[in-house]
């Protein structure tokens, strides 16, 4: 198994800074929210995103993509009643497919719950039919650069639109297309009341990633969720992918989030 860890709860600190901490830790790899390192993507330039990759390597960090991707900048909405600001959207998601391609990345996780969300006066399947559509089109964009999207399933209380991991199954089916998948993220599992073991074993086929962190926001070991069944199960399915530490609640500092995390996923994953 491989770990890595997002540098958003390195809250104020450089990327170079974060990957210092990551390598230092014993990480494999660092995942990047790209509103930590600049206002939109669309202004860093050529030097800029290869000094990205450079600043990762230097420390042996493969970067594994990109997630939180429509925090900045501000205004975009995937089902906006306003179609220039869903154009916009779907320009923008295609503007992070290219960047992390030049950074090195290999996936972005959509997420961004509030940018997704159902507005007043939209039906489900007006949403379905759109996402469907709109994640067909930039599965076409991904195909060239060869990144991965995962459809990221998130608690109810976070968003009104794929807020279980059956739904983000059914999407990748109805998308059909082979750089659309799923990641699973630990916290939103813990919102279902299917056993978080069983949902892996369901969503195997499809998964691409997967986001490692407590019910109660914080890191791996920092509350009560207890891994051992997700390992095994993870295990049981063959993923050998990336188990990335994203937290929420940044309290416990970025030394100690980093380093107590990956050793407990090293523990229960040994």
């Amino acid at each position: 198994m491989k770990f890595s860890m997002c540098n958003e709860f390195c809250e104020g600190w450089s990327f170079a800074q974060a990957c210092k901490l990551a390598a230092d830790a014993g990480y494999d790899g660092i995942e990047i929210a790209p509103f930590t390192i600049s206002e939109s993507v669309e202004d860093l330039g050529p030097d800029r995103r290869r000094e990205i990759q450079r600043t990762a390597a230097d420390r042996h960090l493969e970067i594994v993509g990109l997630h939180w991707l429509l925090v900045k900048p501000e205004g975009l909405h995937l089902n906006s009643p306003d179609p220039a600001v869903r154009a916009r959207t779907v320009d923008y998601l295609k503007a992070e497919i290219d960047f992390c391609a030049d950074i090195g990345g290999h996936r972005i996780t959509i997420g961004s719950p509030e940018q997704r969300n159902i507005p007043e006066g939209q039906t489900y399947q007006e949403v379905w039919n759109r996402s469907v559509s709109v994640s067909r089109e930039l599965a076409l964009h991904a195909m060239g650069p060869q990144i991965c999207l995962c459809i990221e399933p998130l608690a109810p209380d976070e968003t009104n639109f794929i807020c279980t991991a059956a739904e983000a199954r059914r999407l990748v089916e109805a998308v059909d297309r082979a750089p659309f998948r799923m990641m699973l993220d630990v916290k939103a599992m813990s919102a279902e009341e299917e056993p978080m073991a069983d949902i892996i074993r369901k969503s195997a086929p499809y998964v691409e990633h997967f986001h490692a962190n407590d019910a109660n926001l914080q890191g791996p070991s920092f509350g009560d969720t207890d891994f051992v069944p997700i390992a095994a199960a993870l295990r049981e399915v063959g993923y050998d992918g990336y188990v990335s530490v994203e937290v929420f609640d940044f309290s416990a500092g970025p030394e100690r989030i980093a380093r107590e995390s990956l050793q407990y996923l090293k523990d229960v994953f040994a």
